[in-house]
């Protein structure tokens, strides 16, 4: 802990998330980040340089080795997010590791039992989820009557072809890049976890979903519609009750500007930084003050879905969840 008592972060990663992730670090009076660590040690400290953060680590495990960091955020590529996480739970690290954790359950089983064992804190950072507009979707669902469908989209453009979210060996596609927000956005609004998947799959040239279109079945005539893809450029929310609908646009990029209903409602959203939230969260979690947002149970259902999603896409058939 820092004499400011401010968590004291490390992060793993150059990446172009910490574009938006930094800015809401600085804003965040619950952490300090004090190291980045990169496989280049020459990028690493550049980048600590440019980005006013005091130390860098030419290896990921030398920053996991730096006794001055209590927590590390992952923004690895997604198929690199398991491994390092269970390493920096060993390395006795508080973990926060970037949206979508993981598609196998048994992982993230084993990362929160090791986790658990260690006294340490373990989050999947959906920072969508920690914002106004999420919440306040969810405080005014009485509005539409009984729900019944949830639809929602996703998707942007892809500059390049070698951009790594679309490289299968990094556990790419537009279902876990962007598709996972529509994943998370159906079951927070459903408040329960699905029971049956169909999913349909458009391949890019490398192999993985280009686009991805889904269909959960949460049960009690209950269902969610999900579209997410890297060739157009849409994001949205829409929950269907009996009695009326409630919409968002650009929920997930901490844009949102107004919820508005069939019936005439509208409310503005506030303007705050999700990532700012999610961040003092997991410093509030770390201290003892309250659970973590994102914790082993929802961790699981996310990555239920999604392997549904895609043993559907596969086979063409309906899977259980």
């Amino acid at each position: 802990m820092g004499d400011d008592g401010k968590v004291r972060l490390g992060i793993l990663g150059t990446g172009g998330i910490l574009d938006r992730f930094l800015p809401g670090a600085e804003r965040s009076r619950r952490v300090d980040v004090v190291a980045v660590a990169s496989r280049d040690a020459e990028r690493a400290r550049r980048f600590a340089a440019e980005r006013g953060i005091g130390r860098s680590h030419g290896s990921y495990d030398a920053l996991l080795a730096d006794p001055d960091v209590e927590a590390v955020y992952l923004p690895l590529p997604n198929s690199m997010h398991h491994d390092w996480t269970m390493r920096s739970l060993a390395a006795g690290k508080h973990v926060m590791a970037e949206k979508p954790y993981s598609t196998v359950a048994a992982q993230v089983d084993a990362a929160h039992d090791l986790a658990d064992s260690e006294g340490l804190v373990l989050t999947e950072g959906f920072m969508w989820r920690h914002g106004p507009h999420a919440l306040r979707f969810v405080e005014e669902l009485h509005r539409i009557g009984e729900l019944r469908t949830i639809r929602s989209t996703f998707s942007f453009s892809i500059d390049s072809e070698s951009d790594i979210r679309l490289d299968a060996g990094l556990a790419g596609g537009s279902l876990m890049d962007v598709g996972t927000y529509c994943v998370s956005a159906a079951r927070l609004l459903v408040g329960r976890e699905p029971v049956a998947a169909m999913g349909l799959a458009w391949p890019a040239r490398s192999g993985v979903d280009d686009r991805f279109s889904g269909v959960l079945d949460f049960g009690e005539g209950v269902v969610a519609t999900l579209t997410s893809g890297f060739r157009s450029e849409h994001s949205g929310i829409e929950a269907i009750g009996s009695v009326g609908s409630l919409r968002l646009d650009d929920p997930f990029a901490g844009q949102a500007t107004k919820l508005t209903g069939s019936d005439g409602f509208e409310v503005a959203i506030p303007k705050v930084d999700p990532y700012e939230l999610e961040l003092d969260d997991f410093a509030a979690a770390i201290r003892g003050e309250h659970p973590v947002r994102l914790g082993r149970a929802d961790m699981l259902g996310q990555a239920r879905a999604l392997a549904a999603l895609y043993e559907s896409a596969a086979t063409g058939r309906l899977v259980s969840v």
